[in-house]
């Protein structure tokens, strides 16, 4: 415990209270925001993401373009594969194989969304699902790690856009 202790600096502390209070903010609007909408804008795959827009941010992988279109991409292949062979071992693991093989050929990888195949299809969720919570919610990560990284940070964010 101790080594532990002595590794944290005073500039590693002060960066990973201020990733922490990020992503709590984030999660907790997304909260709100979705109660006075009547719907649900959060999903586990958003608290991962989290980890990576806020603690990694310079890392390809938290790039708007890897957000966005990773999260989209990968529950419309989980969707459609519930659409067309229902919940079964084998279209489980197909949906999520195809997922992290369309990201792959994309340049959209994201690893939090690898979980969204299987989150649309063991929740049997509709189409609707890509709009809210996943479209309204990772449009709304983006532009709330705009403006942590921008005001908060001081970490330039994004390396890119799309």
């Amino acid at each position: 415990m101790n080594l532990l202790i002595s590794r944290i600096n005073t500039s590693g502390l002060i960066t990973a209270l201020l990733a922490g209070m990020g992503a709590a903010a984030c999660i907790t609007a997304l909260s709100y925001i979705g109660e006075l909408g009547h719907g649900l804008w959060l999903m586990a795959p958003f608290g991962a993401t989290m980890v990576i827009l806020f603690g990694l941010p310079a890392s390809p992988l938290a790039q708007p373009r890897n957000i966005v279109l990773g999260h989209l991409l990968t529950t419309a292949v989980g969707l459609g594969c519930l659409t067309l062979f229902g919940v079964h071992g084998w279209s489980l693991g197909l949906a999520v194989g195809l997922a992290v093989m369309l990201m792959m050929l994309t340049d959209t990888l994201h690893p939090p969304a690898g979980a969204n195949p299987l989150l649309a299809m063991l929740t049997g969720a509709s189409w609707h699902f890509l709009v809210t919570p996943v479209a309204v919610g990772v449009f709304t990560i983006v532009l709330f790690g705009y403006g942590y990284h921008r005001w908060v940070s001081g970490k330039p964010w994004p390396q890119r856009w799309f």
